[in-house]
């Protein structure tokens, strides 16, 4: 190891022993803990049925989550809160993380404040309104949505089914301040504003209930409110029934013109429901939360599926990706939205199995009032769903980054970071990487793929068949033999290689970083490069005996593994090729005249060797496409070695 690496690693392990020591003084009792960097910013949230146990497998490295290395080199300081239970702790977890938004914490991509439908309960006669505000008491919301126009078409739709008051009608506004005024007449409210306001509009249209005009009292409009919550959380058969009911009633008074309105309340919702997707024969109520990760980014989607319909999807964009594990990504998106949301199924379906599955699920359940369960899919319609919320995920992951740029920006931060980390005079913005695929020896080949601008050139790429004869699979000697034929004179001077590559990517640890280095040298070529194995990613250099390791989920990661990834997937791609090939090579491949559509015809004609052995030369060249002068020549190639055999049979 050099002495700098040296240095810095004894650096490391002091600066661990001395958080441990200070973590031995932390209390066992629940609670959670803020790791910070040197400015005393939080960096990282958890919670613990047990601190001190928690944060010890931190300072001891024995967390086996990929980014836990690179936090505590960054973690100087830290601070923890005891709680009396792990519930609570849970809950402080989520606040804590809402009001620092650590680096190394899952959470939104965009901190941004989602829409909500939201009924002001607390009022008289309370409102529905579109919003964006931060939580109020006294107001329940419904949502979170991440489509702007849905939210508010659900609005006006809801209001033609059951009419409301919206919190943006004028009329209303005057109507609150008045009973805010004489709270004392809340019981009369009705009569107090037949006296004061006047109708609005949407009265007159049928939109509203005539709050502003005394045309409806508290009891009858409580029965709204309470329809329109219905109806936002899915339960569309219960307000049916109550409509019909009314309907019928109204007929049996003969109040046909009250009937008739209720009838078209009815014909709405009717509308509505064949508008969505049926997914479920039974009656079931069930949020389904698929993923999709690249390196540095994802995505959520939740299908949230009331009385068997889907009633309402909605994709969140995550800072996170594979740099955490897939348990963190869910359970730390699971506590971020259900803290923002009231709508609480009684089932959470999800990809994979929390940890803290017991705690989270008491924390919904207080929330809903009755049990919520987490359930992990593996078939049916449920896990079908499940997969369908996972590719609906990966769909608005892909609309995410083409309109925000974020893959450019992501590739221009990742060259600038493999120039510093490799110690490159600039961005590599020509990156040719190798790989060898063999078996035991036999059909070994070497694949090339080139980068350019760090998105793949597929017109550059090259596949070599190994010369060198080879007993056994030797790494060494093929990686020294495909570069000393690409980097070749004769190769550097033909333009359809293309240009000198700012960087060179071996598939492989030292050895085969070794075999460039000796064959480059050997052609006098100067050419960064650097070797990438595949167990640690750890990036081999020239230079350092110590591997460079680049920061989980970092874009410069990404992009290496991208490259290294696909140039084994183009080896293994020609290797298998070759095999293939081979096994499935015959006579007829030797017989002059006969190429692979004539091979194609013959086969599908006569279905084996055997029986096409027993065919006679017309029959042969009765095949389609096979001239009378082909067939004759696989006839005889087919009947080699019968006279021998005859012979053989006579003697004997």
């Amino acid at each position: 190891m050099a002495p700098a690496a040296r240095r810095t690693s004894a650096a490391a392990d002091e600066h661990l022993a001395l958080l441990a020591a200070r973590v031995a003084q932390v209390p066992t009792e629940p609670g959670c803990y803020l790791w910070k960097d040197a400015h005393g910013e939080v960096i990282y949230v958890g919670k613990a049925k047990s601190l001190r146990a928690r944060m010890r497998q931190y300072v001891t490295l024995t967390d086996e989550r990929a980014k836990i290395p690179l936090m505590m080199q960054v973690a100087q300081d830290f601070d923890y809160v005891v709680v009396g239970s792990e519930h609570e702790a849970l809950v402080l977890e989520r606040n804590l993380i809402a009001q620092y938004h650590p680096y190394f914490n899952v959470d939104y991509k965009d901190d941004k404040s989602y829409p909500f439908i939201a009924i002001t309960e607390s009022d008289v006669f309370p409102a529905i309104k579109y919003t964006r505000e931060r939580h109020r008491k006294g107001t329940r919301y419904f949502g979170p949505y991440t489509d702007a126009k849905a939210a508010r078409a659900t609005i006006d739709t809801l209001r033609k089914v059951v009419p409301i008051c919206t919190a943006t009608c004028a009329e209303w506004k005057r109507a609150k301040r008045l009973l805010e005024r004489e709270p004392d007449q809340a019981a009369v409210a009705n009569m107090l504003l037949a006296k004061r306001c006047r109708p609005c509009f949407d009265y007159h249209v049928g939109r509203g209930p005539g709050v502003c005009a005394g045309m409806i009292d508290t009891v009858e409009y409580a029965r709204h409110v309470r329809q329109v919550e219905d109806f936002l959380q899915g339960h569309r058969s219960k307000i049916v029934g109550e409509l019909t009911e009314q309907m019928r009633d109204a007929a049996a008074d003969l109040d046909f013109e009250r009937a008739g309105r209720l009838k078209a309340r009815l014909d709405g919702l009717a509308a509505l429901d064949d508008r969505q997707q049926v997914v479920f024969s039974s009656n079931v109520s069930a949020d389904l939360i698929g993923f999709y990760r690249e390196e540095t980014i994802s995505c959520a989607c939740v299908f949230c599926v009331r009385e068997g319909r889907t009633v309402r999807s909605a994709e969140f964009i995550l800072d996170k990706g594979l740099d955490v594990g897939e348990e963190e990504l869910v359970g730390g998106f699971v506590k971020r939205y259900y803290d923002e949301t009231a709508d609480v199924p009684a089932e959470v379906d999800l990809p994979v199995e929390l940890a803290d599955a017991e705690v989270v699920g008491e924390w919904l359940a207080e929330k809903r009032g009755h049990g919520v369960r987490l359930h992990v899919p593996r078939r049916g319609e449920k896990r079908h769903l499940l997969d369908m919320a996972a590719d609906n995920a990966r769909h608005a992951l892909m609309r995410y980054m083409v309109k925000t740029g974020y893959a450019d920006e992501r590739t221009n931060r990742a060259l600038l970071q493999l120039e510093s980390a490799l110690a490159l005079d600039a961005p590599p913005m020509r990156i040719e990487c190798f790989d060898i695929s063999t078996l035991h020896g036999h059909f070994t080949v070497a694949s090339m793929v080139v980068f350019t601008n760090g998105r793949p050139d597929k017109s550059q790429y090259r596949r070599f068949k190994i010369q060198t004869p080879l007993t056994e699979a030797n790494d060494f000697v093929s990686m020294s033999e495909v570069l000393g034929r690409r980097y070749a004179p004769e190769r550097m001077a033909d333009e359809r290689f293309g240009s000198r590559p700012d960087l060179l990517v071996v598939d492989g640890g030292k050895p085969q970083l070794t075999a460039a280095i000796e064959q480059l040298a050997e052609l006098g070529l100067d050419i960064p490069v650097c070797g990438l194995a595949k167990s640690d990613e750890e990036i081999f250099v020239p230079w350092d005996d110590t591997p460079v390791v680049l920061p989980s989920g970092s874009p410069s990661l990404y992009l290496i593994k991208q490259v290294r990834d696909e140039s084994h997937r183009f080896a293994i791609t020609f290797h298998r090729e070759l095999r293939d090939k081979a096994m499935t090579r015959s006579v007829l491949d030797d017989v002059p005249g006969v190429g692979p559509k004539r091979k194609r015809a013959l086969m599908r004609r006569f279905g084996s060797l055997r029986k096409m052995r027993a065919a006679s030369e017309e029959e042969l060249a009765a095949t389609p496409g096979v001239p009378a002068e082909v067939a004759v020549a696989v006839w005889q190639a087919l009947h080699v070695g019968d006279d021998d055999a005859a012979a053989a049979a006579g003697d004997a």
